[in-house]
């Protein structure tokens, strides 16, 4: 089984994060991407995949701004185990991001599939 997922662009790592005293909180950027993927994917009722799995992933981003592609691999990926697509982000042993061309307001093409390896 494959899933083919047009998510929102998600905040980078840098923006997912805050200390709140002692503690480190993901932040309300962060947990609004988080419920809008849980949202998204909750309407496509799937079950969450099992085993190795292999993921790729193209973002657009929302502007011209520097941008590294490693920043938001944390944010989309606990999205996605949050949101039912799979038990948990450990099962992914490849996974493949590219950077495409900007669009208007950023968006995230994810595609999971089981791992052949």
């Amino acid at each position: 089984m494959t899933l083919h997922f047009d998510l929102p662009y998600p905040p980078s790592v840098n923006h997912y994060w805050r200390r709140v005293g002692a503690r480190t909180l993901i932040s309300r950027a962060g947990r609004a991407f988080r419920e809008r993927v849980c949202s998204l994917l909750a309407a496509r009722q799937i079950d969450p995949l099992a085993g190795p799995l292999a993921v790729q992933i193209e973002v657009f981003p929302p502007d011209h701004r520097r941008r590294d592609i490693d920043n938001l691999q944390k944010a989309l990926l606990d999205a996605l185990q949050h949101g039912g697509a799979y038990h948990d982000d450990s099962q992914i042993v490849s996974l493949c991001i590219s950077k495409r061309e900007v669009v208007p307001d950023g968006r995230t093409l994810v595609t999971i599939e089981k791992a052949t390896c």
